[in-house]
């Protein structure tokens, strides 16, 4: 409980739960996110809603939780050719990776954290990076992550802590960790304020949250969401 951390933080499901872990961890958490042009920019909305919520009805965490800082990443989405990026419809590119993955996001997002992180001398970094329930995104796996940490650390010459709590649990246990962290309260917060859905759907509201209920990051939501209920 003597460090600090900074989490990036979308507005959505896992970001969501990495911030309750990470509130449960650290004396001072604060949270960064990234305008990339992404095609579900609703989530930007999401994201003072979720830390308003959690300041006010978090009482255990309200003191802990720090500064939010806002990254302005539109070149990434200038550059990128990707669903996530333009209205292209999902599917499979020809080296099998979804259409849905923005080559280079994760590991801009983590060095432009820890450039921030070493301003603001914090350590430690967390991520929702996942391996186990995922669309097969390559800088989402523990081996990136481990390489980059390596990277940072050389580059910076300082000792940070990439820490990825999603990375070998499914969905399910996902909404299960959430629940073991801050109960019913923050399952609520996650279903009613959280955004995934990869299209920007926010009118159709399902047991899950909201959501077009079609696309990959739905149905993962939605299948995890239904076993952790059982």
């Amino acid at each position: 409980m003597e460090k600090s951390a900074l989490v990036l933080f979308s507005g959505g499901q896992d970001s969501t739960t990495c911030l309750a872990w990470a509130l449960s961890r650290y004396t001072k958490v604060e949270t960064i996110g990234f305008d990339y042009g992404q095609r579900h920019a609703i989530e930007l909305d999401c994201r003072p809603r979720v830390l308003n919520t959690l300041r006010k009805d978090f009482p255990e965490w309200s003191e802990r939780l720090g500064e939010d800082h806002m990254i302005d990443l539109s070149v990434l989405g200038h550059i990128s050719d990707t669903a996530l990026t333009s209205e292209a419809a999902i599917h499979l590119n020809e080296n099998g990776l979804p259409n849905t993955f923005v080559p280079g996001r994760n590991l801009l997002f983590l060095t432009l954290a820890a450039a921030l992180a070493y301003r603001r001398h914090i350590t430690v970094l967390v991520g929702g990076m996942c391996e186990t329930d995922f669309s097969g995104y390559p800088d989402c796996r523990d081996e990136t992550i481990r390489a980059l940490q390596h990277a940072l650390n050389l580059g910076m010459e300082t000792h940070f802590d990439l820490q990825t709590p999603l990375m070998w649990i499914n969905k399910a246990q996902t909404w299960k960790l959430a629940d073991d962290l801050g109960g019913s309260s923050l399952i609520e917060l996650i279903v009613e304020e959280t955004h995934t859905c990869y299209l920007g759907d926010r009118t159709r509201r399902h047991r899950w949250g909201y959501g077009c209920g079609t696309c990959p990051a739905c149905q993962l939501r939605a299948n995890g969401f239904e076993k952790f209920k059982g």
